[in-house]
C-alpha cells in the first residue's frame, strides 16, 4: 500500500484495504441504506435486519451476526487477552481496551 507500506498477497485484498484510505464506501445496505467499504460489513450489517446470528458460543450457547464478535466473546471463557500494554505490560481481551487503557499512561 502506497499509502501506509502494509503488504498483500493478493492484489484484490490492497484494493480492498485502500478503501481506508479512501473513505470509498461501494456496498449499500438495501434495506437502511447505509454504505459498507467491505462486502462482509455489508453481511453483518444485513442480519441486524433479518435477525439471523449464525455464529454459536460452543460454550455458552449465545449467537452472535458475525464471526469476529464470537471469538471476542470466547475470550471471556478461555481468559485468552492477547492486547498487551507496552508501557507496562498489562493484557486485555479487547484490543479498545488496550486502547483506553494507554491513554492513562
Amino acid at each position: 500500500c502506497s499509502e501506509c507500506g502494509k503488504s498483500f498477497n493478493h492484489r484484490s485484498n490492497l484494493f480492498t484495504h485502500q478503501r481506508r484510505h479512501t473513505g470509498e464506501e461501494p456496498f449499500l445496505c438495501q434495506e437502511c441504506g447505509k454504505n459498507f467499504g467491505h462486502r462482509a460489513d455489508l453481511v453483518v450489517r444485513q442480519r441486524t435486519h433479518t435477525g439471523e446470528k449464525p455464529y454459536r458460543c460452543s460454550e455458552c450457547g449465545k449467537c452472535f451476526k458475525g464471526r469476529s464478535t464470537l471469538v471476542r466473546h470466547e475470550r471471556l471463557h478461555s481468559g485468552e487477552r492477547p492486547y498487551w500494554c507496552p508501557e507496562c505490560g498489562k493484557s486485555f481481551g479487547k484490543s479498545m481496551d488496550l486502547i483506553a487503557h494507554r491513554q492513562t499512561h
